[in-house]
């Protein structure tokens, strides 16, 4: 039976990584992580309600299953837009993300109940592509999965054309 879990990250400060050990004293009780090892321990998949990244999640799920890997799923709330720019806006924009990330983890529940994988779910605020790539380094991922949009950023889209360039783990784009 699946399993999952959900959390709220509110922690958006840039070049954090909640999770990752920040002492560096020469006794390490776990093994450090390696990303390229043999199979795939994580697999962050960008959510943002889109078909597109539905069919990602779906994808990425597929290869979570048969990897035996865990699957994380997020949703990154972009902070940077006009609605921000007023303590109304801020309420509002809030309001409408928290409806969103109740509907989008609802579809997951019944997307990936027939799946029989692990599974988290997380709401993130800040730059998406940072956003990805933090969640993913907390989780210790080794790979993150978006959908290729047609909206902006030309075929590939910002978010994805961004982390195809700057990610330091692999990358894939479902169509």
């Amino acid at each position: 039976m699946s399993s999952m879990s959900y959390r709220h990250d509110s922690d958006v400060g840039a070049g954090y990584h909640p999770g990752v050990a920040e002492n560096d004293s020469m006794d390490h009780t776990e093994p450090s992580f390696e990303i390229g090892k043999d199979g795939l321990g994580g697999i962050v998949v960008g959510m943002d309600g889109s078909p597109a990244s539905f069919h990602a999640a779906a994808w990425a799920a597929g290869l979570a299953r048969r990897e035996r890997s865990r699957l994380v799923l997020v949703y990154v709330e972009a902070v940077g837009g006009v609605a921000y720019w007023s303590p109304m806006g801020v309420a509002v924009a809030s309001e409408a993300a928290e409806s969103l990330v109740a509907d989008l983890k609802q579809e997951l529940v019944t997307h990936l109940k027939w799946v029989d994988i692990d599974w988290d779910f997380v709401h993130h605020r800040g730059d998406p592509a940072v956003g990805l790539e933090q969640v993913a380094e907390e989780y210790r991922s080794d790979l993150i999965v978006v959908g290729r949009s047609r909206r902006r950023g030309g075929l590939l889209g910002t978010v994805p054309a961004t982390l195809v360039v700057e990610a330091v783990r692999p990358v894939v784009v479902v169509p």
